[in-house]
C-alpha cells in the first residue's frame, strides 16, 4: 500500500473518523511500529511535515532517519538510458532499492520545479521511488499534491463544521515568488470527494489549476461574490498553470481581510502554513478567533498517523493491534 494521492482513500468519511479516533489515544498503537523503521527523504525544506511525520510514527513506535538530499545524498538521475557523464551520481533505480533495504516505508518530499510542466506532471521523483523502491512510498508533497496535508484539512473540518452542508471556498492570494499548485490540487480532490459541503474556487481570471483536477467544481472570479455565505475560506497562492510558474498576477486586493471575512457566514480561516502575513491574509485575520491554521497544523500528525498506521498493519511480520 502506498499514499500518494488523496484519491487513494476509499472512504474520507471513514479516514477522518478514524483519524479523529486516533487524535483522542495517539499512543494506543504505539506497539505497531516496534522494530520498524520510516526513511523520510526531503528533496526541499520543511518545518510541519517533518516534524508532524516523525511525530507521527514516533507515535507508532517506529525509528525515524531523516535524509537531506539538498545537502546531504548525490544528485540522483530519473531517466532511463541517460549518458551519466554530467551533474547526477546516482540512479533512481539503485538509490530507490538501497534506501528501500534500510526501512520498511519511505516517505518524500519533492517540490515541482515548476519549469518543465510536462516533467513535474509526470511526478519524476515520487514515481520514481513508487517503481524501483521495494516498500510502501508516502507523498510528504510532491510536484502536484499534497495528500497529507489535504486529509489533516478534511479532518480540521470535520472537528469545526457547525451545519450539515457548509460552504467552502478556496480563494487564490498575492504571492511575491512563484508557488506550486499541489497543496491547492490536494485540496479541490479531497472536496471532491466530500458528499456533504459546497465548494467554490475563486481567483483572478487566467490562474485556473489544472482542469484535469477541478474538472466539474464552481469556479467564481469575483473573490467577494465566493466569500458569500462561506463557512470556511482557504486561503493558497499558486502560480500560472497556463503560463506554466509564472507570477502574473500579485493583485493585492485578493489579500483575505477582515473586511472580505465579513462576508461569510462568520467562517473560519484556514491556511497550510507558512503564510506570508499581510500579503495572503491580514494580521487581523489570522490572529482571529476564527483562524484555524494551528489546529491544522495539530491535525497533520493525525492524518500522517492514520496513513502510517494502515500502510503498518499491511506490512509482514506486524505486531498485533487494536483495530480502529
Amino acid at each position: 500500500m502506498n499514499y500518494t494521492s488523496i484519491k487513494e482513500i476509499d472512504s474520507l468519511k471513514k479516514w477522518v473518523k478514524q483519524a479523529l479516533k486516533i487524535k483522542k489515544d495517539p499512543l494506543k498503537n504505539q506497539r505497531l511500529g516496534k522494530d520498524k523503521t520510516l526513511v523520510m527523504l526531503f528533496f526541499n525544506p520543511s518545518l510541519r511535515t517533518r516534524l508532524s511525520t516523525q511525530k507521527a510514527a514516533i507515535n507508532l513506535g517506529m525509528n525515524v532517519m531523516v535524509m537531506n538530499f539538498g545537502t546531504e545524498g548525490w544528485t540522483l538521475e530519473f531517466e532511463d538510458g541517460t549518458i551519466m557523464n554530467q551533474g547526477a551520481s546516482e540512479h533512481i533505480k539503485e538509490a530507490a532499492e538501497v534506501v528501500s533495504q534500510y526501512c520498511d516505508i519511505i516517505a518524500i518530499r519533492a517540490f515541482a520545479g515548476l519549469t518543465d510542466k510536462e516533467k513535474d506532471n509526470a511526478e519524476t521523483v515520487l514515481n520514481g521511488f513508487v517503481k524501483y523502491a521495494t516498500v510502501p512510498i508516502v507523498n510528504m508533497e510532491s510536484a502536484t499534491g499534497h495528500p497529507l496535508q489535504s486529509l489533516a484539512d478534511a479532518i480540521t473540518m470535520a472537528e469545526f463544521k457547525t451545519k450539515h452542508k457548509p460552504k467552502v471556498v478556496l480563494t487564490w492570494a498575492p504571492h511575491p515568488k512563484a508557488l506550486p499548485q499541489a497543496v491547492a490540487n490536494s485540496f479541490v480532490e479531497m472536496m471532491q470527494l466530500q458528499r456533504d459541503m459546497d465548494f467554490v474556487i475563486t481567483h483572478p481570471e487566467g490562474y485556473e489549476l489544472n482542469p484535469e483536477i477541478t474538472k466539474d467544481s464552481v469556479i467564481e472570479y469575483n473573490q467577494n461574490k465566493a466569500f458569500e455565505n462561506a463557512d470556511f475560506i482557504y486561503a493558497k497562492n499558486w502560480s500560472n498553470y497556463n503560463d506554466y510558474g509564472k507570477v502574473t498576477n500579485t493583485d493585492e486586493n485578493w489579500t483575505v481581510t477582515a473586511d472580505k471575512m465579513k462576508l461569510t457566514n462568520n467562517a473560519k480561516f484556514m491556511h497550510c502554513l507558512p503564510v506570508r502575513r499581510n500579503v495572503i491574509v491580514a494580521d487581523e485575520v489570522i490572529d482571529s478567533e476564527n483562524s484555524i491554521v494551528i489546529q491544522q497544523a495539530h491535525n497533520r500528525t493525525y492524518s500522517a498517523q492514520l496513513v502510517l498506521q494502515k500502510i503498518l498493519k499491511r506490512l509482514p511480520n506486524k505486531t498485533k493491534s487494536l483495530e480502529y
